[in-house]
C-alpha cells in the first residue's frame, strides 16, 4: 500500500479512501484521514487545522501526523517569503507539544541557512539525526556542509556531508 503520508486520497499512487478504510487499523485510519484535512488547510485555516488534530485523543498519531505535515510545508517553504509567517502561526499551535515544537524549531535551523541568516554552529551539530540528515539532503551552504562534515553526530552523516561538499560547484 506505500507509506501512510502518500495515501492521501488523489496524491500520485495513492490507494482509494475506501481500501485504506477497510484494511487499516483505526490509528492509520485516523492519521491518513488527518493528513488529508491538513493537505486541505494548507495556506488558509492551517493553524486551527494542526490545532484540531492535536486536539485528538490519540497523541502520539496525532503528532505524528502533525510532523508529516510540518515536513511538507515546511520543505515546500523553505525558500519562500511566507515561510517566516506560516512558522509563527505554527510555533502558536505547537505550544506545550515536544516533539512537533522540535521539528519546527529545526525546519526554521534548516531556512536560517538556506536564506543566508545568521545561525549557529552550535545549533546546527547539536540538531537531531533528523535535521542534520536533512541538512545534508537541502542546503547548499558550503559553511553548513563543512561543518557537517567534521562535526556532525554520525559517521553516516559526516561522510555524507563530505561527499555532498565534494560534489557542490565551487562558488
Amino acid at each position: 500500500m506505500g507509506r501512510a503520508e502518500d495515501q492521501i486520497q488523489g496524491a500520485p499512487g495513492a490507494v482509494p479512501a475506501q481500501r485504506i478504510e477497510e484494511s487499516s487499523a483505526p490509528e492509520y485510519r485516523s492519521y491518513t484521514r488527518h493528513l488529508g484535512s491538513l493537505a486541505a488547510a494548507a495556506g488558509r485555516s492551517e493553524a486551527g487545522a494542526v490545532a484540531a488534530v492535536l486536539s485528538d485523543a490519540d497523541r502520539v498519531m496525532a503528532e505524528s501526523a502533525v510532523v508529516t505535515h510540518l515536513d511538507r510545508r515546511a520543505a515546500h517553504l523553505l525558500d519562500a517569503e511566507g515561510f517566516p509567517a506560516w512558522a509563527r502561526a505554527m510555533e502558536g499551535v505547537l505550544s506545550g507539544r515536544d516533539f512537533p515544537a522540535r521539528r519546527l524549531r529545526e525546519w526554521n535551523l534548516l531556512r536560517s541557512i538556506t536564506v543566508d541568516t545568521p545561525w549557529s554552529s552550535q545549533e546546527l551539530t547539536g540538531a537531531s539525526d533528523w535535521c542534520q540528515r536533512t541538512a545534508v539532503a537541502l542546503l547548499t551552504s558550503r559553511a553548513a556542509l563543512g561543518l557537517l562534515a567534521s562535526a556532525a553526530r554520525t559517521r553516516r552523516v559526516r561522510n555524507a556531508a563530505a561527499q555532498r561538499l565534494r560534489k557542490l560547484p565551487e562558488s
